[in-house]
């Protein structure tokens, strides 16, 4: 009878090569890009006049003095200030913009 001999795989090369391969993996991007808090800090630093649209179609305009997680302050001249939950806003934009866009037409 013939004695064969077992091989056996080295478990260090394995681990190492695994680690190798996890290694080469791209990282997940941050789920938190701090758009939102730049975008509200360019608006409010320049006092750009905003116009905000509310789920249920209301408009108000104002300029945004501050903002937190969940709301913002709408400063409106001859108006009362407002403080508004973001989950009530369907979109905000630039009183500007949409002024330069009528004249164009």
């Amino acid at each position: 009878m013939m004695n064969r001999k077992l091989i056996r795989p080295n478990l260090s090369e394995i681990k190492e090569k695994m680690h190798r391969e996890s290694a080469k993996k791209k990282a997940h991007p941050p789920y938190d890009t701090h758009a939102e808090n730049y975008y509200y800090l360019k608006q409010m630093n320049k006092k750009t006049p905003m116009g905000v649209v509310f789920e249920d179609g209301e408009t108000v305009e104002g300029y945004i003095e501050w903002y937190d997680t969940n709301c913002i302050k709408l400063n409106r001249d001859e108006a009362p200030n407002l403080l508004i939950y973001k989950d009530t806003i369907k979109y905000l934009y630039k009183l500007n913009d949409t002024k330069e866009t009528k004249e164009k037409t």
